[in-house]
Parts: structure tokens; C-alpha cells; sequence
């Protein structure tokens, strides 16, 4: 069984929920605070043992890149004033070991994940959506590799989900548990509405893949929007070598959404040290003001 080194993070969509912001600024770089959200992303692939990662972008991308490159200037200037605890912040994000490739056309998760064909060779990767947040004890990311090393499948990352909200989600048809948080599948079923979706176990942004998927997804005709739908080619994997699902139980934060950022901007900072205090007071404040409209 080959180990799992190396990741790819899709990030070349056009971010059009977030307009205009993101008419000029990667959607990923929208901050959590004071964080890019695709940070996090990074930091748990690198804190689940990753060893390389590629990150498929696309026009108006590049501040990603710069984000995770070496800063001189920016350097030198926090070292000439004394300012070493952001020194160290800064140089946290000097990653070498992250590439890019360009997504020419925006045709799909699938089609962004066939630009990294090349970077991953026969070897299985993981993929991690930029739009979910999930600060864990132990990464997503990890547990996947885990059960991979278990059960010799690839891992689809899944939630329970509100049964109302399958039809914007790929759904789980769960064959039998296998264990404490892993089923194995029957099918893979891209947004189903929720009265024909089989459960409410909704497919979320972490994947564990085998490079069978790059023959599928060459070859996968695309949708009716002209894209090329990562749930079906896993569909279609799932004939070949069975993939398994992880149920997932810590904290999701949505990001892609307006709602999601704004909730992940608020709890997270609660928690950090300089702004937890005068946000919790604030919140305490907004809740008795709110109460008496």
C-alpha cells in the first residue's frame, strides 16, 4: 500500500457568491479573522502528515501564491523593528513545498482535479475543498488517511446533514456500517432532492482518492453546465475499487456561503486573543438589544 503524500486544493473557482469582492481578491484569501481561509486548509494537510501539495488556481489567483511565498521586504522590515512574534507569523506561511497549476477553463471539480495528474503520478491523494473549515482535535484530513491505511479504500469525508438540504449536497446510499464512523456504499448520488435521497449522509469537502479517478475523469462526459461532476466519477470508481465513507461529527464551517463566513468570522473570533474580550462583550450586548426589538 503506497503512503498518502501529497494533496490537492482546488482553488480556481470564480467566487461569484461573493461579488464584488471577488471581482478583484481571491475568494480563498477572504480572511477568518485575520487568516486567509485557505491557510487552514493548508495547515491541516500539512498537520495530517502531507508532504506536497498543488494548488489548482486560475486567473486573479495569484495573491494565493504570494501568500505562501517568501516576503523580503516585509521581512526585513518587521526584523529591523523588533517585531519577532509577527516575524514568526509571517515566516509560518513560507511553504517550498506547495505548486500550482492553472484550471484554463472553469469546467468543474472534476476537471480542476485532472490538472494534477501530472503532480500525483500512481500514487493515492487527498483533496480538500477550500470552502469548508473543520478545526478538529485531529484533522479530517488525517482520519481519512487513517482508514485508508485500514481498509485499503479510498475515503469520501461525510456529514449527517438536515434532510431538507440533500438536494445541495452528493448523498450517501449506505450499503452497511463497517464501523464506528465508516460505511461502505451502494452509491454516490449527485444532489438528490429529499424525497428519492437514500440518507442524509451528505458528501463534504475532503477526499481520499486513487489515481484510477484521472482515467474516469478524462474520459466522464461533462453535465448539462458543461462541467465535469466529481460525485459521478466517484460513481463510477466506487464500480471498480470500492471507495468507503467516514462520517465526520466535529465542527464544519461553510465558508463559500455569506452566512458560513460570517459565522466562522464571529466564533473564531471569540477565541482569539485579541479580539475574544471586547467580541464576546459585544455579542452580550447585541443579544439584550436584539431581545427588546
Amino acid at each position: 500500500m503506497s503512503k498518502v503524500r501529497k494533496a490537492v486544493i482546488p482553488a480556481a473557482g470564480l467566487g461569484t457568491r461573493f461579488l464584488p469582492a471577488t471581482k478583484a481578491m481571491a475568494k480563498e484569501m477572504m480572511p477568518i479573522v485575520d487568516t486567509p481561509s485557505i491557510q487552514y486548509v493548508v495547515e491541516e494537510a500539512i498537520a495530517s502528515g502531507i508532504e506536497e501539495i498543488i494548488i489548482i488556481s486560475g486567473k486573479g489567483k495569484s495573491p494565493i501564491e504570494d501568500h505562501f511565498d517568501v516576503n523580503f521586504a516585509l521581512e526585513e522590515n518587521l526584523k529591523e523593528k523588533g517585531k519577532d512574534k509577527m516575524l514568526a507569523m509571517v515566516q509560518k506561511t513560507n511553504l517550498p513545498h506547495i505548486h500550482y497549476v492553472r484550471q484554463a477553463y472553469p469546467r468543474g471539480l472534476g476537471d480542476a482535479i485532472l490538472q494534477a495528474e501530472t503532480f500525483i503520478g500512481n500514487e493515492p491523494f487527498v483533496v480538500l475543498l477550500g470552502d469548508d473549515i473543520m478545526p478538529n482535535e485531529v484533522p479530517l484530513t488525517k482520519s481519512l488517511i487513517d482508514t485508508y491505511n485500514q481498509t485499503d479504500c479510498g475515503v469520501v469525508a461525510t456529514m449527517r446533514i438536515q434532510n431538507e438540504a440533500t438536494n445541495r449536497y452528493g448523498i450517501i446510499d449506505i450499503k452497511e456500517q463497517v464501523s464506528e464512523h465508516t460505511y461502505s456504499v451502494n452509491h454516490f448520488i449527485e444532489k438528490p432532492s429529499p424525497e428519492t435521497a437514500p440518507s442524509n449522509l451528505a458528501i463534504i469537502g475532503r477526499y481520499l482518492l486513487t489515481p484510477e479517478i484521472f482515467d474516469i475523469l478524462r474520459n466522464q462526459e461533462p453535465d448539462e453546465g458543461n462541467e465535469v461532476q466529481l460525485t459521478d466519477a466517484i460513481e463510477s470508481l466506487n464500480k471498480i475499487h470500492p471507495l468507503v465513507a467516514y462520517e465526520y461529527t466535529g465542527k464544519r464551517y461553510d465558508v463559500g456561503d455569506k452566512y458560513g463566513l460570517l459565522v466562522a468570522n464571529i466564533e473564531f473570533g471569540l477565541e482569539n486573543k485579541d479580539t475574544k474580550e471586547h467580541m464576546h462583550d459585544y455579542i452580550i450586548a447585541l443579544g439584550k438589544e436584539l431581545k427588546r426589538v
